[in-house]
């Protein structure tokens, strides 16, 4: 079949929302079918490339920045994708659109389907749930809200990435809502033999935003300065000049390293380096870097909320601590840190989680329900 996938974010651009497009998308081309996606451009990269076997348009929308994109940008690629895929619904011709987020992408498959009669599913992630991300969308929602009931309802189906924002949504959106968890490629992300490092390396990797929490995450590690460790925090965003404050007021320069925003290559790069994923984040679907440690057999320190829950079993392969609880965290990582055979067990066993998660899997979940709506 040809599938037509929109999302405002897909890598380089974003964050895990567009791995899960790209994992996905790759996914169904290797099983035979045509994709291709419409999405941003920003400055430097092409505006057309076949990657994966995927045919990528990237649209002028405004976008500056590769983690974040501000209202004038979603309008903008509102805008544009609207008129490019009226464009290419008649010269391609897919069979079905796979759209990730309903805001702000949901409204163009909303319009492509009601002109075009083509069936759209719509992955919602926690971003596009009143009340999931409130540090990202409560502006969004203000105007978005009253617009997004059709594009969930009109929906041929809807897929949530975990149980927790399936039932996040159900309390808003009274729609069939499937659950089809994010996934990686198992196989390629492999960590080899698992050696635990000396010192443990920690690291962090996400939006530096009061949803993801990251100062709790230097004043927590503020605790333990008296064992050997070093921390990574891998994003960008506005709470970054709070951190490097943060960092520099507990003497703590040398133990942390802050790259910025970087590819999702080095990321997996710097995953094959670390121990623990350290994420204490105020909420979360199914976060894609927390599947990709899982992957890469690393442990998990995280918070008790959303898809987290999905990913850890306590005391086996990582922690689950109430977001707030500094102390909580703190006693966990102490756990580790000072046990380096307890740490080599739950690296071990993360890796042993991961086979649940294989996008192969994943994206054999997609295409039957694809073909079911087709069929």
């Amino acid at each position: 079949m040809r599938i037509l996938v929109l999302n405002y974010e897909y890598p380089p651009v974003g964050g895990g929302g567009g791995q899960v497009a790209e994992d996905i998308a790759q996914g169904l081309v290797k099983r035979g079918h045509e994709v291709a996606v419409l999405t941003t451009h920003i400055k430097g990269l092409p505006k057309e490339e076949t990657r994966g076997g995927v045919r990528i348009l990237r649209l002028a929308s405004l976008r500056k920045y590769k983690f974040k994109a501000g209202l004038r940008a979603m309008l903008g690629y509102i805008t544009a994708a609207s008129i490019a895929g009226i464009r290419l619904m008649h010269a391609w011709q897919p069979d079905l659109i796979h759209v990730h987020f309903a805001v702000p992408t949901g409204p163009v498959a909303w319009m492509l389907s009601k002109l075009t009669g083509t069936p759209y599913v719509l992955t919602a992630h926690l971003g596009d749930i009143p009340g999931g991300a409130p540090d990202k969308t409560s502006g969004w929602f203000r105007w978005a809200f009253p617009f997004t009931p059709s594009v969930w309802k009109n929906a041929a189906q809807v897929v949530a990435v975990s149980e927790f924002s399936r039932q996040l949504a159900l309390k808003h959106y009274p729609v069939d809502i499937a659950v089809i968890q994010n996934g990686v490629d198992t196989e390629a992300l492999s960590p080899g033999e698992i050696r635990v490092n000396n010192p443990p390396r920690l690291i962090f990797a996400g939006r530096f935003v009061p949803q993801k929490n990251p100062l709790q995450l230097v004043r927590v590690l503020a605790q333990l300065q008296y064992l050997e460790w070093t921390c990574t925090m891998l994003g960008d965003g506005p709470l970054m000049r709070d951190v490097r404050e943060e960092i520099a007021s507990l003497s703590l320069q040398e133990r942390f390293s802050l790259p910025g925003w970087v590819t999702p290559e080095i990321v997996i790069d710097e995953f094959a380096q670390s121990d623990i994923l350290f994420m204490p984040s105020r909420s979360e679907g199914l976060p894609m870097v927390g599947v990709q440690a899982l992957s890469m057999g690393m442990a998990i320190v995280a918070s008790d909320i959303g898809g987290f829950i999905d990913l850890v079993e306590g005391g086996e392969n990582g922690y689950l601590i109430e977001p707030d609880n500094e102390e909580g965290f703190a006693k966990t990582l102490r756990d580790l840190l000072e046990d380096t055979q307890k740490l080599h067990a739950f690296r071990r066993a993360s890796r042993q989680r991961a086979k649940a998660f294989d996008v192969s899997y994943i994206v054999e979940q997609y295409e039957e329900v694809f073909e079911a709506i087709l069929g």
